[in-house]
């Protein structure tokens, strides 16, 4: 599809951000390395974006202020529909699906996803010299000491021992954060490989009257472990975690600045907990927007990303900064409640959200920044996929990926830098929490049987909401696409490069494929 160069009106996307700061003139051999800043959303649809979506209900200044200044892509993709698979693909370039995790997410203990020999996006930039940081939710398996604590055995757990298989194991030189999303437990703050104050209290989902179908979690807990009750320590509570998170993230930033010079480039991932549940604002936010809670949370998580903004031109950093915002996947199901109370549409203009297989599961907002290279004001519908950011670093870095990794990410920087007014992916795999497929090339995206899915064709540049099924109207475009991906599960990788293997043989969600 075209990546033209046309002022951001109507319908864009945004959710994640990441920033780059050149220090010389021109990026070229030789030059000063960026920093690299990614901003990661929870459960941002992309109709959460007031820039993007003419008719929302609540305003987004911060992300706005973004797509006026860089480029707004209107075709990106998140890898998969939830948390722990979309990511995997962020951090590795690689699809979830090829790892052990078929479908659902991770709770907060668990081996972790990412093999400690699997490039990521931290390691890779570590091994550029960067200092890497990450202050957020990780929620892609740790391993904490000790067992989960019972009646029988409540002091299971040694918290003066590090928690491993963790992000400190992955590439990243800092962590600050929680283990996974709220609804699994074991929350407290985790500096390094350890709480600042160790969960060793007790609490169950408690009543948030204030937003949809939700919950809370808050103050008090209990001193015993019994079923069903998550681990939390003492001084944790829901509505801390943006502001925590923002506050670390600048002292970080401010830490990469001595006198008016860098000491060395930093990569920070920040991924918030926001908008996903427990949609918990704080006071001086609540009432602001016309749809809601959750519309006022967007107004808070925006004004966070204002925060780190504000310090990225304090600082002077801002003109040679990327800033890349966009989100693990579509919105969480009480898009449709809201729709009905508000009219605010969380999942724009497209078909369904979270965990689906239609372009609301996976379509999101996606805005990068990049004031001494990228034109301000230009949106794009150039396909990407968020596995491409490493491919897309690794490529303005110069840095040659090996065979084994990336093997679903191809660089989008051609689009950043004007140099190609073509931007062709190669085709690209859409999963749904449950474990169905699709294949996206070009204008068309094949949707695979899976349970109770029928296989549907649709002409996603003509019918971006997926409401006429063409299938038996175009069967030589089911078959190419059915091989494409068949050969895409089976090489290993959807990028050029050697064969490589998944980490497991045929699984049941392949219902097209043979099983040898």
């Amino acid at each position: 599809m075209n990546s033209g160069n046309r002022m951001a009106t109507g319908w864009g996307m945004a959710s994640v951000v990441v920033c780059v700061a050149l220090s010389g003139h021109s990026f070229c051999a030789g030059a000063e390395k960026p920093n690299v800043i990614l901003i990661y959303t929870d459960d941002q649809g992309y109709g959460d974006m007031s820039a993007l979506n003419p008719d929302s209900r609540f305003q987004t200044p911060s992300l706005d202020r973004l797509a006026r200044e860089g480029i707004l892509f209107t075709d990106a993709h998140c890898s998969d529909t939830v948390c722990t698979p979309s990511r995997y693909g962020l951090l590795t370039g690689r699809y979830s699906w090829r790892t052990t995790l078929k479908s659902g997410v991770f709770g907060a203990e668990r081996e972790g996803l990412i093999a400690d020999d699997r490039m990521t996006l931290a390691s890779m930039l570590s091994s550029q010299g960067y200092r890497t940081i990450m202050v957020g939710k990780w929620h892609l398996g740790m391993d904490f000491p000790g067992d989960e604590p019972t009646k029988k055995n409540p002091d299971s757990r040694d918290w003066s021992q590090p928690v491993r298989d963790m992000p400190l194991d992955k590439g990243f030189e800092t962590f600050f954060g929680i283990p996974a999303s709220m609804n699994y437990g074991v929350l407290a703050w985790f500096d390094g490989r350890h709480a600042s104050v160790p969960p060793t209290q007790f609490t169950k989902k408690k009543p948030n009257d204030r937003a949809i179908a939700d919950y809370r979690i808050m103050p008090p807990y209990e001193s015993s472990p019994a079923p069903n009750l998550m681990e939390v320590a003492p001084d944790f509570i829901d509505s801390e975690c943006l502001t925590r998170f923002t506050d670390r993230a600048i002292e970080e930033v401010r830490k990469s600045v001595h006198g008016s010079r860098q000491a060395a480039p930093f990569f920070l991932y920040l991924p918030f907990t926001s908008p996903h549940k427990p949609v918990i604002t704080l006071p001086q936010f609540q009432g602001k927007s016309d749809a809601g809670e959750y519309g006022d949370f967007m107004m808070e998580t925006d004004w966070h990303i204002g925060r780190l903004l504000d310090v990225l031109d304090e600082l002077q950093l801002a003109e040679n900064t990327i800033v890349v915002v966009t989100s693990d996947n579509g919105p969480e199901n009480t898009w449709k409640e809201r729709l009905k109370r508000f009219g605010h549409a969380s999942n724009g203009p497209f078909r369904e959200g979270k965990r689906s297989i239609y372009e609301g599961g996976h379509r999101v907002p996606f805005v990068m920044r990049w004031p001494k290279r990228v034109l301000p004001g230009q949106l794009t519908d150039a396909t990407i996929c968020q596995t491409d950011l490493l491919a897309t670093m690794a490529d303005l870095l110069d840095v040659p990926l090996p065979d084994r990794a990336g093997e679903d990410s191809q660089s989008f920087l051609p689009v950043l830098l004007g140099k190609d007014a073509e931007h062709t992916r190669v085709p690209m795999i859409h999963h749904s929490s449950g474990g169905g497929f699709a294949i996206r090339d070009g204008d068309w995206k094949l949707i695979l049987p899976h349970g109770k899915q029928k296989s549907e064709l649709y002409n996603i540049s003509q019918d971006p909401g997926e409401k006429h099924d063409v299938l038996d109207k175009h069967p030589e475009i089911v078959s190419r696409l059915t091989s494409a991906i068949t050969e895409i599960v089976e090489n290993g990788r959807s990028t050029p490069g050697a064969p490589q293997k998944n980490d497991t043989g045929h699984w049941d969600d392949l219902t097209w494929i043979e099983k040898n």
